[in-house]
């Protein structure tokens, strides 16, 4: 009977696949609600899943640069919030390349094994988690008093929707990479007498 449970959890759909592997997340709801439009295309593949958070993030990412060039040309702002305007969409448009540079990589971990598929998903793992740092760093900026209410409400609410996608993004994106075989991970006995 024992067989029959792990042979069931193996043969899910991808709808539940999509639902267990969010629980990795900070965010499961919002993950589930991103990536089960994917589930086609994730079937039951970790490497699928992180590339689909990857593509949901960069779509964010994008959507939310744009919300903020269009604030930006707003009449009537401070001179404080003006340059935190600015340096969110300097953020925003790292956090953009670094994301894109990060599904660039994970599709080169297709056919690569062992130290280079380590070596590639470090390049992933860090590029995404640099792409988080540059979220949070545009919500920095509008921290304190002195800010137009409307301007920051805005904006905070559209970047921190893309921040908690990247963050399940990298949740996921580390998920595969710890599933992944590591070429450490087999002892080697060769010195052993």
């Amino acid at each position: 009977m024992a067989g029959t449970a792990e042979s069931a959890v193996t043969n899910r759909n991808p709808a539940d696949f999509i639902k267990s592997s969010c629980r990795a997340t900070r965010y499961p709801v919002l993950c589930v609600q991103c990536l089960l439009g994917y589930a086609s295309v994730i079937r039951q593949s970790e490497r699928q899943l992180a590339m689909a958070a990857l593509s949901v993030s960069i779509s964010r990412t994008r959507s939310s640069a744009s919300f903020v060039k269009k604030i930006s040309k707003a009449r009537g702002m401070k001179p404080r919030e003006y340059r935190a305007v600015q340096d969110c969409i300097e953020n925003i448009g790292d956090s953009v390349d670094r994301l894109s540079q990060s599904v660039k990589e994970l599709g080169r971990t297709g056919e690569a094994v062992g130290e280079d598929f380590v070596w590639h998903m470090s390049n992933v793992q860090t590029w995404v988690s640099a792409a988080l740092t540059d979220d949070n760093t545009c919500l920095d900026g509008f921290a304190g008093f002195g800010m137009n209410g409307n301007v920051k409400t805005a904006i905070k609410n559209k970047i921190v929707n893309v921040a908690q996608v990247t963050s399940n993004a990298l949740a996921l994106v580390n998920r595969f990479a710890s599933r992944h075989p590591h070429p450490h991970a087999q002892t080697d006995h060769t010195d052993s007498p």
